[in-house]
């Protein structure tokens, strides 16, 4: 499997550098043939990176410890289910995912390039496999997971405890897939420019592959947050730790691409923006890269043993440097095909809204590497904690979500003040009587007050829009409310699902404002038949029991819950101690509820059986968890194809319903 593997994976760093050759020399040469093999090239790749990838997969499989890397992240006591977490679990084993996924996406961005972008598709190709070209010769050469030991170990040092979870079936692909993926839209991109296509031409693809690397991105966010919450034991889900912050902000600025690619596809306006925008995005994800492979601001997430940070550092400048050299060179030809009419119109706030997304991802980036920078300047770290990015982003994402709701309600072009006030009244009204039911109940909180208002606001602008769309086609068409309703999604799927990503993120929005302003903590130590209250809640400790295994001590808690007396469940919570890495893992026992949380995790089991108990109550995280899947079903509708109709598939409406149909994005 060690020979098979590294075989495989030469062969695609050199099948990906032909490909980088081929594609330019053949446009030059106006070559179809040498251009065909070079796309003929990118399509074997894979099926090389699918064997190494394969290769490496059946050597944990059998436990095949002669290799360094499965012998350094696996053991004869690891479940077979956990191989596929092993698998990446280091830079090798990542580095080779990595590559894997970029030329799978690679391969089917070139087979599916629309007819329209074929002269600008060797370039594409050519960018593509460039930076497959160096993910491949930098694991075949600086970390290659086939590498052998001078001797076989009889058993391994086995996986990270924190890793034997079911969130890191998911988290850490989506997100290396999401950091990855952008090399697409940004390759469409850079193609155009060199190919001297300037115009509308490559916004189709790079739209697509945008919303892709951007759920990923979302999906693998969401996730790294409920494996947090669930197992680290702190009760928490967002850090600010610096690699979550580098899967974020070219999260920050993906959602700002998509949403202004909208803008030159419908209007022909910004293209000089989106070409500085997926410029960013791809640094941003090379720098997130970058700081998981050795960077030199400490995290919890990076492989900090590795030594591979000087060679990412050279990429990423690389990777900046040139995209935004050649936007200077066709700075000329970029001109958009109009300009903003006005600042009250969706294309202002579309741009408005980028802003604002671009200062939270550089406020993020300078909380980031400031420790860097203080160690730099005054031979002293200073870290950056987490009430600087509250502080500082609080107001900015506040002012996001804002304009979240009134851009959808404001149209194109050019929007008189009497229409602004007949769109927006109905949900700032709603949003103002939340705020003033919420004070008059006892809610105080200014941030709180702020964030369930605009929330309210958001979600009212979202449904009047339906409930307009529905209703007008209700009349048009004789559908009863429920079919009219799903045929107006279904017309116009790239805009209604974008609402129902925009409802993804104010559930998102309830679930941080419920545990940052309202969250009760209480640490305890318990002995068996003690009880304890907090909030409504009070808890017995029955008692834990201890289970020896191969590689691990478990200690199972069990805790009933009452409320006003009544039995309401009873809870158990494990506390694991893996004595070969000195390191404790736990699975909080968790109560979830539209309403709040009861959050019970073991901190510390003491020799007279008693227990320390970290005990949550936090209001409103499920709506974070429920966020995900409606996130997934909005993007899903996005990008779902979608044929413009014949004319004789056209419904016949009256002329009343056509002046009352909702403007399409």
């Amino acid at each position: 499997m060690a020979d098979l593997g590294s075989i495989s994976l030469w062969i695609a760093l050199a099948l990906a550098a032909y490909s980088t050759i081929a594609s330019v020399a053949g446009k030059l040469r106006l070559s179809p043939a040498l251009v065909e093999s070079a796309q003929s090239a990118a399509y074997a790749a894979v099926l090389a990176l699918l064997v190494s990838t394969l290769s490496l997969v059946i050597a944990f499989i059998s436990h095949d410890f002669e290799i360094a890397y499965v012998a350094a992240h696996s053991d004869l006591a690891m479940p077979k289910q956990f191989t596929w977490v092993a698998f990446y679990a280091g830079n090798e084993g990542s580095l080779l995912y990595i590559g894997l996924v970029l030329s799978v996406m690679s391969a089917i961005a070139i087979w599916r390039s629309p007819e329209r972008l074929k002269d600008a598709l060797p370039y594409t190709t050519a960018v593509l496999m460039l930076t497959l070209t160096f993910f491949l010769a930098v694991t075949a050469v600086m970390a290659n997971p086939f590498d052998k030991l001078s001797f076989v170990p009889i058993d391994g040092e086995g996986i990270n405890p924190l890793l034997t979870h079911f969130g890191m079936f998911f988290h850490p692909p989506a997100l290396m897939a999401g950091l990855i993926g952008i090399t697409i839209p940004f390759a469409f991109a850079m193609g155009s420019m060199l190919a001297g296509k300037t115009g509308d031409e490559w916004v189709d693809a790079g739209r697509v592959w945008g919303i892709i690397s951007w759920v990923l991105l979302a999906s693998g966010l969401l996730l790294g947050s409920w494996w947090a919450y669930t197992i680290l034991g702190w009760g928490g889900f967002w850090f600010w730790d610096p690699v979550e912050n580098a899967a974020f902000m070219p999260w920050l600025a993906l959602t700002a691409f998509i949403h202004s690619i909208m803008v030159q596809k419908r209007r022909g306006m910004f293209r000089m923006w989106n070409i500085v925008l997926i410029n960013v995005a791809f640094g941003l994800a090379l720098y997130g890269m970058f700081m998981n492979r050795g960077g030199s601001v400490p995290s919890v997430h990076s492989f900090g043993a590795s030594s591979l940070g000087w060679v990412f550092l050279m990429f990423l400048a690389i990777g900046v440097l040139i995209p935004f050299a050649i936007f200077i060179w066709r700075y000329p030809l970029l001109k958009s095909a109009r300009n903003l009419d006005s600042m009250l119109s969706r294309e202002a706030a579309f741009l408005i809204n980028n802003l604002l997304l671009l200062a939270i991802a550089f406020v993020t980036l300078w909380g980031t590497v400031y420790p860097l920078i203080s160690r730099l300047t005054n031979d002293e770290e200073i870290t950056v904690a987490r009430p600087f990015y509250d502080q500082v982003n609080g107001p900015l994402m506040l002012a996001l979500v804002f304009l979240m709701g009134v851009g959808p309600l404001i149209p194109w072009r050019k929007a008189s003040l009497s229409s602004l006030r007949r769109s927006l009244l109905p949900p700032a009204v709603a949003g103002l009587a939340t705020v003033a039911v919420l004070a008059a109940l006892g809610l105080h909180k200014d941030y709180a007050l702020i964030a369930f208002g605009l929330a309210t606001f958001v979600t009212t602008g979202i449904l009047m829009e339906w409930y307009r769309g529905t209703l007008s086609r209700h009349r048009g068409t004789g559908e009863n409310y429920a079919a009219a309703f799903l045929h107006l999604i279904w017309a116009n799927r790239p805009r209604y699902g974008g609402y129902i990503a925009h409802l993804a993120v104010v559930m998102v929005t309830l679930g941080i404002v419920g545990t940052s302003f309202f969250s009760t903590q209480k640490d305890v130590v318990l002995s068996p038949g003690e009880r304890v209250t907090i909030e409504d809640y009070e808890l017995v400790y029955l008692g834990s029991i201890e289970t020896p295994k191969s590689n691990r001590t478990e200690f199972t808690s069990t805790v009933q819950v009452f409320r006003d007396g009544e039995l309401l469940e009873t809870l158990r919570t494990t506390r694991a101690f893996y004595p070969n890495f000195n390191m404790a893992s736990t699975n909080a026992a968790i109560r979830s509820t539209p309403v709040e949380d009861l959050y019970i995790v073991p901190s510390e089991n003491l020799p007279d059986g008693s227990v320390g108990f970290r005990i949550l109550v936090n209001p409103l995280i499920w709506w974070m968890w429920v966020a995900g899947p409606v996130m997934l079903l909005g993007t899903g509708i996005a990008l779902w194809p979608q044929r413009a109709p014949s004319p004789a598939q056209v419904p016949s409406l009256s002329r009343s319903a056509v002046r009352s149909r909702p403007t399409t994005a």
